[in-house]
């Protein structure tokens, strides 16, 4: 799917919302609400009256991690942005040049064999792309580079010795090195905090999501409680992101992604109860359209999905979505449409366009529901 709009320059959210004037907070962000093609305009703060008792938000825990870190090749400066880690150890990476912004712009990987000097005496050598075809994402190894030996004008490579990087090499550099991964749309760096959602939590094994999972980030603690107060329920899942293809709009790589037991027991008792599921970010889909089975029921499931929600494979769980705004390219869109049909999506995405609402991860957020719920219109105006 490709809308047939476009988005100016001015409309990209450039900082996050609480540093735009004194007194904001996360959730100072516009909301846009599309119900079929019908669409009204809301703060992010009234979603307690939009929501009902009953209704059940599947949100994502995965944490964002200063996955992108500067190297070098030969003399050239590179960053690299750390995707995913694979189960042998090695990393999907992508990586790219930097730019006179502060930020980054793409380049191709590869060839196989190229090897990326990092700091702390690592060596990140390009094995092969991520997926036929591509050469933007690549898996690499991480070995320990080259040292030098005491006392003499030689240096000996421990990788070809058999000596290899620790297994967990990579996330101490991203602590002690990385910063979170940006594009040229937003105006600074900001601290990893900034990158965090509500839900954030840390995971056993230290992993997490190169970019954040964003669609979340207006949630306050205080809009959290007012929600569960209003008998609107949570259920946590697991969804470690990978870089997104920014310039390139290609569909979503595999991912890591666990949805435990207690949330797939939430999730059907809502179904059955007659409440919404509404997915907080395209992540969300993702992992609980992939613990379904063929009758709808949602299991306790963990590993990889290769899933991509498309309409012709539609949903079988999700009833709303509260995401972003995304680009008029972006393979999210097809996710958009299975969701809420094409027709909505061209509607919303007009009148987001028409009422000048933010893209990006630090803009403005979409919640798509069902068009036919004469309950959720009534709220919209005059409920609680």
């Amino acid at each position: 799917m490709t809308l047939a709009v476009s988005v100016p320059e001015e409309l990209s959210a450039r900082v996050p919302a609480e540093q735009r004037g004194p007194g904001l907070g996360r959730d100072a962000v516009r909301l846009l609400v599309s119900r079929g093609t019908e669409v009204s305009h809301h703060t992010f703060r009234e979603l307690p009256r939009l929501l009902r008792a009953g209704d059940l938000l599947v949100v994502n825990t995965s944490r964002t991690l200063a996955a992108a870190v500067d190297g070098r090749i030969g003399h050239a400066r590179v960053v690299v942005h750390f995707s995913t880690r694979g189960d042998d150890g090695r990393w999907a990476v992508e990586l790219r040049d930097p730019d006179e912004l502060g930020t980054t712009r793409a380049r191709a990987g590869g060839p196989a064999g190229t090897e990326v000097w990092l700091p702390g005496g690592l060596r990140l050598v390009l094995e092969e792309p991520l997926s036929v075809g591509s050469a933007r994402m690549w898996w690499a190894r991480v070995a320990a580079g080259p040292v030098e030996v005491e006392g003499t004008d030689s240096r000996v490579d421990e990788a070809a010795t058999g000596a290899r990087a620790p297994a967990d090499a990579v996330l101490g550099l991203m602590r002690e090195q990385g910063r979170p991964i940006r594009y040229s749309y937003t105006e600074r760096d900001q601290p990893l905090s900034v990158y965090q959602t509500v839900f954030a939590l840390p995971s056993a094994d230290g992993s997490g999501s190169a970019e954040m999972p964003s669609a979340a980030r207006p949630f306050t603690v205080g809009l959290v409680t007012e929600l569960v107060s209003r008998g609107v329920q949570f259920a946590p899942i697991t969804l470690h992101t990978g870089v997104a293809s920014a310039e390139a709009h290609e569909l979503p790589y595999p991912e890591r992604f666990a949805v435990p037991e207690a949330s797939a027991r939430l999730i059907n008792a809502a179904k059955a109860g007659g409440g919404r599921i509404v997915a907080v970010g395209t992540t969300a889909v993702r992992a609980v359209e992939s613990a379904v089975d063929a009758d709808g029921v949602v299991g306790a499931r963990e590993g990889w999905t290769d899933l991509v929600v498309t309409p012709e494979r539609g949903v079988r769980v999700v009833d709303g979505l509260l995401t972003g705004l995304h680009e008029p390219e972006a393979s999210h869109l097809l996710m958009l449409e299975a969701v809420a049909g094409r027709a909505a999506i061209d509607r919303s995405y007009e009148e987001a366009l028409r009422g000048l609402y933010l893209w990006h991860e630090f803009g403005d957020v979409h919640l798509i529901l069902p068009a036919e719920d004469p309950h959720a219109e009534h709220c919209a105006s005059n409920c609680w």
